[in-house]
């Protein structure tokens, strides 16, 4: 029992040493700017969209389109995958070992969050070296979503998909609205003018990014109950699906800008981020 409890101590060690090292916290800072330029591109996205311009997909995928096609644009996408893989590290360190100013339940509830985390930042992560190695990196939701539905229990799990989406809209939301985000960033970052502007923009930004996933677990719920995966899709289905209502147009603008400052925010964080476990 010694030997193990001693394993475990020196493991921890040696992550916390990880995590504290300079480079680790400039290469966090990396992929954080990274995030951030892929938001801005699906902001750019969505506000062609809504302004006219049917032909560009406004999420992630599309994002990387935008960067393929610049000059060293592969250059990027590379950098831009290892920065969110690095996130990703970064997020699992901190599932594994981390929050320990917390425990029991709440604790458990964080690292299990961090985790979370870590897998989006890994799928996104993918994707960017998907485009880099491929040229190509097409959104496949509806085939996905066909696949559950046929497997037993289909549709209650494509519901199930879509209500943790709307959960995650929520949970965006009340983040922007209650500046959670602060906790995310060192004493003091948000305070004096400059810290105004950054709190702004990560309040727009998550409320925005809320409305967007809320929309788009609605498309999932609404796939499961009428059993039909053509109504199902992405990030680019849900800002479409606001697109389509009577007030769509200046709605997808304002969700759209949401995005644009949230990726201006990433900016911030990168450069304020507490990054220690």
């Amino acid at each position: 029992m010694s030997d193990l409890g001693m394993t475990g101590t020196q493991a921890r060690a040696k992550a916390r040493s990880v995590s504290d090292s300079t480079w680790f916290d400039y290469a966090i800072r990396v992929g954080l700017v990274a995030y951030g330029i892929i938001h801005l591109l699906i902001g750019w996205l969505g506000l062609q969209l809504a302004f006219g311009d049917r032909e560009g997909a406004p999420s992630q995928q599309g994002a990387f389109q935008i960067l393929a096609q610049q000059p060293g644009g592969e250059i990027m996408l590379w950098v831009t995958g290892l920065g969110l893989f690095i996130l990703t590290l970064w997020q699992l360190t901190k599932a594994a070992w981390g929050h320990t100013k917390d425990d029991g339940v709440k604790r458990a509830y964080k690292c299990a969050a961090s985790a979370a985390k870590g897998v989006i930042y890994a799928v996104i992560g993918y994707s960017a070296i998907k485009t880099a190695t491929a040229g190509s990196s097409t959104s496949n939701e509806d085939s996905l979503t066909r696949k559950l539905l046929d497997l037993p229990g289909g549709q209650l799990i494509v519901i199930g998909i879509g209500v943790v989406i709307g959960v995650i809209g929520i949970v965006q939301v009340k983040r922007g609205v209650t500046t959670w985000f602060e906790k995310r960033l060192k004493p003091g970052a948000l305070e004096g003018p400059s810290g105004t502007v950054v709190k702004r923009l990560g309040q727009v930004g998550y409320v925005a990014k809320g409305i967007a996933f809320g929309v788009l677990g609605g498309i999932f719920i609404w796939a499961g109950w009428t059993y039909d995966p053509k109504k199902a899709g992405g990030l680019d289905t849900a800002l479409r699906t606001l697109l389509d209502e009577s007030v769509g147009p200046w709605l997808l603008v304002g969700v759209a800008a949401g995005f644009v400052a949230f990726g201006l925010y990433s900016f911030a964080w990168a450069r304020h981020a507490e990054t220690s476990t």
